[in-house]
Formats: C-alpha cells, sequence, structure tokens
C-alpha cells in the first residue's frame, strides 16, 4: 500500500502571480518499493536533487513564491521524464546500478506517482494562471561516474521558448554568478516538465539549476531563497513590458 501522494504543496498561489515546481523535492522511497541499493545511496543525487526543497520551501514561506513539491524519489519515479522514457523508472544512475528497478512494473510506477503527480499539477497551474513559473533543480559539481568539474553555479534551461531564461541569466550574471545557458545539460533534450505544463500552454517559465554545494546549508538555502525570488519578480516585471 503506497503511504501518501506523490506531491505536496507550500503556501497557496496568487492568479497571475508566481509559481514553484520541484520535480526532485524528495528522496522518500514508499514501505512496499525495494530498490535493493545502499541506505546512504537516498541521500546522493541519483535520488534527490540536493538542496532544493529548503529552497523551494523558504521562497513559499518568505516571498509568497508557492510551491508544487514531489513526495517520491526520482528513482522511484522520475517525475521530470515522459512517460515513454527509459529512464521515467531507471535502471542505472552515474554508474550506480538500482537493481528494484530492473523488470519493475513501471506501469503501476506511472499510475500511483507520474500521472497523479501531473495530472494535480496541471489542474494547480489551471487555476493560478501564473506569469511565470520557476522549475527548481541542482546539479552535481561533477558526476561521479567522470567527467570534468562544473564551473556554473547557477543555470538557465530552456527549450524552444528562452523569453523568460534570457532576462534571468543577465540578472544572475548581474549578481557576480558564473551562468549555465543550457549547461551542463540542455532543455532541449531534459525540460519534460517545462515542456508539458509551460511550453505547450505558452506560459512563460525559468528552469533554474543550481550547483548543489551552493545550496547544502540552511543559510545558502535561504539566501538563494531570496535571490531567485528577486530574479524572478524581475524576470516577470521585464516580459510585462516587453
Amino acid at each position: 500500500m503506497i503511504d501518501s501522494l506523490p506531491f505536496r504543496r507550500v503556501g497557496e498561489p496568487t492568479r497571475g502571480g508566481i509559481v514553484c515546481v520541484v520535480d526532485h523535492a524528495s528522496n522518500r522511497v514508499p514501505a512496499d518499493i525495494e530498490l535493493g541499493i545502499a541506505p546512504e545511496l537516498l541521500d546522493k543525487h541519483i535520488a534527490v536533487d540536493i538542496g532544493v526543497e529548503g529552497v523551494a520551501e523558504r521562497m513559499a514561506r518568505r516571498h509568497a513564491i508557492p510551491a508544487h513539491l514531489a513526495c517520491v524519489s526520482r528513482l522511484v519515479c522520475d517525475l521530470h521524464r515522459e512517460e515513454e522514457s527509459p529512464a521515467v523508472v531507471p535502471e542505472t544512475s552515474d554508474g550506480h546500478l538500482i537493481p528494484g528497478n530492473i523488470g519493475a512494473d513501471i506501469e503501476r510506477r506511472l499510475a500511483l506517482f507520474h500521472r497523479p503527480y501531473h495530472a494535480a499539477l496541471a489542474e494547480w497551474l489551471d487555476a493560478a494562471q501564473p506569469e511565470l513559473v520557476i522549475a527548481l533543480h541542482s546539479f552535481t559539481p561533477a558526476l561521479e561516474s567522470g567527467g570534468e568539474e562544473r564551473p556554473w553555479e547557477v543555470a538557465l534551461l530552456y527549450n524552444r521558448d528562452d523569453r523568460a531564461a534570457r532576462h534571468a541569466i543577465r540578472l544572475f550574471a548581474e549578481e557576480g554568478l558564473t551562468v549555465g545557458d543550457n549547461q551542463p545539460y540542455s532543455g532541449k533534450q531534459l525540460n519534460a516538465t517545462m515542456d508539458r505544463h509551460a511550453e505547450a500552454h505558452g506560459r512563460p517559465y525559468l528552469t533554474i539549476e543550481i550547483r548543489q554545494d551552493m545550496i547544502e546549508r540552511e543559510a545558502d538555502q535561504a539566501r538563494w531563497a531570496a535571490l531567485v525570488a528577486d530574479v524572478a519578480g524581475r524576470t516577470a516585471h521585464a516580459l510585462k513590458d516587453a
């Protein structure tokens, strides 16, 4: 028996305001699902976007940007993938085998987690009619399986619609940050939730990736919550003036 919904909310949207979506906020694994991995792996980036839950909660409670947050680990069901993607129930992640996902009942995972999460998100956004959607993620300074150090402190990802991202890239750079433009990976390949809930509806959005070592501590999460809220607010005003 699955023990809770795959999402939760913090704060109430103001119609026409700014909202935040966090697909990888949680490392929770329901009691009736066995992934077959060492428990310490649930605290790593393969299971959760480190730091983003704290940033999003502070944005909601202190800066009036309500959040729709996942309540299940991406290793159980990756809510930021299309249903047909092989990675929606990953068998490996950054060099780690996920034995419990080999031969898993993917349809059951989709029915329990993916579909209710996205159905609820669609309803929430339709009611809020936001002027801007923030999709909040974090990325590792480097992959465990190899690759170069990632110099970006924050990054903006986008697919076809870059109108909000262009403003945010400039605004973060003006704060003295090293800003990735569709780095360390491209929103043209990894933008599933915003493709579905923002681009498909013509909604401006910011897919923001923060490097995980920047937001591991609570004090840093508070600082970044204020910064993201400020950049998002200024981006929304710039879009209105365009």
